[in-house]
């Protein structure tokens, strides 16, 4: 990896080395770069909207919240939403990670919250869907989302955090909020609160803000079905409020925020088992032993029916494909046709609709296969600004720059987002081979040739470059999070460097090219670390380096995988749509 971002924490390592990909039988020689970010304290306001202060052990206490702006008040209208952003951004709880949070009876706020409001008792009337888990939970309300608008009900989704826009946690029938309807329930939400505030009362922290507005959102425009997606935890998380949801469902389990949930699976399975209400339905996915044992315990006391999905699959799908990427999303999208039926079944909708067949019903491969979700599994073919050509990938285009984006976070997530790179990096390599081999023999058949022209596969295979872009907040180790995310990908020549200590050298404030072009047989390992090295500032100067990189040199193609954390991938998104 080859960036820094001034608003992300953690170290400043940086390196490049060429090695083979044990698990690809390619002669590809290849590069790879990385590091981790060094922290800073000050940052730059890409957009107006999404940045704040902060230092290095800092974070927002709001999951790992994406700040809306930069902190200074300005003269705005008063419904502007440049207004609205400061405000939420003034519900910003600066905590170190591991504190205890603020408040500490969360719920019995949120109920205040809510009767001010007079959403108490409407959010019973809501149908709810309410998703817990460490990974995939996101992804999973998204599947949901889109099987049930498939099924002709009017839709409300909130998910976290927002990679680019706030308005991207509230998607109404399938898509982000309008701006005007956003402003309509902030400030109707805001100005109330705002009013009834007290000594004892202040107005809500950042999150517990957002899950307010969902619900706001979700009564007014009167959603058939609303997917809930857990913040962090579950049982005591501002979500958790929801005394009567429809079903509930938990996906897969890992180690992450520890200092929080606890530092065992099965205390981090409690959490996440405390969304179970009595009687309700709940649908799960294979678990370690130590995490379902928990689940199961929780839900024998609740009289819950659980039941355990197993991996989807494909064949279901009719020839068509899941429209969010990776052999992880055969287990969330398992899930959520089970937490769709149910909520058919429950609502009284099932019958009504299908028949009682073993088929998948054509609404939920629907759904299934065009799901869109931004930043997790999520591959960016950029075409830069400064570039004379229109069509991205033109063959006349000369170099490539493609992002393949993933929020991935946790030691488990890295490995399934290193596999999900792995096998789309090789896709797109045998894919380019066929039309490099299928354009080459038109042109020699043109020129009364029969053999390839000038060029070569194995010319084409040595113009791919991989660049690892890659950061994590303080609280994460890069030490444990790199080697499972190489590991996975690289061969054990790799994984011999990985292990040994890193050498930082920001001499130049940017990199020579050649950084990226020396053969591997012009540099060289010393003292356990890799000898080429570098760090650049920012992210813009970062994109900008990549995309002069490839227009200097039209016959290389470069694969840059982003990943460990969402914010790094929302601001490069942001970036790239400049």
């Amino acid at each position: 990896m080859i960036t820094t971002s001034n608003i992300y924490t953690k170290c400043g390592m940086v390196g490049v080395s060429h090695f083979p990909w044990g698990h690809m039988k390619s002669t590809v020689k290849t590069k790879w770069v990385y590091s981790c970010l060094p922290a800073f304290t000050s940052i730059n306001n890409f957009a107006g909207q999404r940045f704040i202060y902060k230092t290095s052990s800092e974070v927002l206490f709001e999951r790992e919240s994406n700040a809306v702006t930069d902190g200074r008040l300005q003269n705005f209208p008063v419904s502007s939403y440049e207004t609205a952003m400061e405000k939420i951004s003034s519900l910003i709880t600066r905590q170190r990670r591991g504190e205890k949070p603020p408040i500490s009876n969360k719920l019995e706020i949120m109920s205040l919250y809510l009767k001010i409001l007079g959403l108490d008792e409407d959010i019973n009337k809501l149908n709810i869907i309410h998703v817990a888990g460490t990974k995939g939970k996101g992804s999973t309300c998204i599947f949901c989302e889109a099987i049930l608008r498939e099924c002709g009900f009017r839709t409300g989704v909130f998910t976290s955090p927002h990679l680019i826009d706030v308005r991207e946690r509230f998607r109404i029938d399938g898509i982000d909020i309008s701006e005007d309807k956003f402003l309509q329930y902030f400030w109707d939400c805001w100005n109330r609160l705002e009013e009834n505030t007290t000594e004892q009362l202040s107005m809500p922290p950042l999150f517990l803000f957002l899950t307010i507005l969902a619900f706001k959102i979700f009564i007014s425009e009167q959603v058939d079905a609303a997917i809930i997606e857990v913040g962090l935890g579950g049982k005591e998380d501002s979500t958790n409020v929801i005394k009567e949801p429809t079903v509930c469902g938990i996906t897969s389990l890992g180690m992450d925020h520890t200092e929080i949930l606890g530092d065992t699976l099965g205390q981090i399975a409690s959490h996440k088992a405390g969304i179970f209400k009595p009687k309700v339905p709940a649908f799960t996915v294979p678990q370690p032993p130590e995490a379902m044992d928990v689940i199961l315990e929780r839900a024998k006391e609740l009289m819950v029916p659980l039941e355990v999905t197993e991996p989807f699959d494909c064949k279901q799908m009719k020839g068509l494909e899941l429209g969010l990427s990776g052999d992880h999303q055969f287990y969330n999208a398992a899930l959520a046709v089970s937490l769709s039926r149910c909520w058919l079944q429950r609502t009284g909708n099932w019958g009504k609709k299908y028949q009682k067949d073993s088929n998948l019903p054509d609404e939920f491969i629907r759904g299934l296969s065009t799901a869109h979700f931004s930043g997790r599994a999520q591959i960016v073919y950029d075409s830069s600004p400064n570039s004379d050509c229109s069509e991205i990938l033109s063959k006349n285009c000369g170099g490539e720059l493609i992002f393949y984006l993933d929020g991935a976070h946790s030691p488990e997530s890295m490995e399934t987002c290193a596999k999900w790179f792995s096998n789309a990096v090789k896709r797109y390599e045998i894919s380019s081979h066929s039309s490099f081999e299928v354009e080459n023999a038109e042109e020699s058949l043109e020129n009364g040739h029969f053999l390839h022209e000038s060029k070569t596969l194995e010319q084409l295979e040595k113009s791919f470059r991989r660049i690892l872009l890659f950061n994590c907040l303080d609280v994460r180790n890069p030490h444990i999070l790199l080697p499972r995310l190489v590991n996975t990908c690289a061969s054990s020549e790799m994984t011999t460097l990985l292990e040994k200590d890193f050498k930082i050298d920001n001499k130049e404030i940017l990199p020579p090219h050649e950084f990226l072009y020396d053969d591997a047989s012009s540099g060289c390992h010393s003292h356990n670390y890799l000898a080429r090295s570098a760090v650049i500032p920012s992210l813009p100067l970062t994109i900008k380096w990549l995309r002069d990189c490839v227009r200097d040199h039209p016959s290389t193609r470069l694969q840059v995988l982003v990943t460990g954390s969402l914010h790094l991938v929302g601001d490069v998104l942001k970036l790239l749509k400049r």
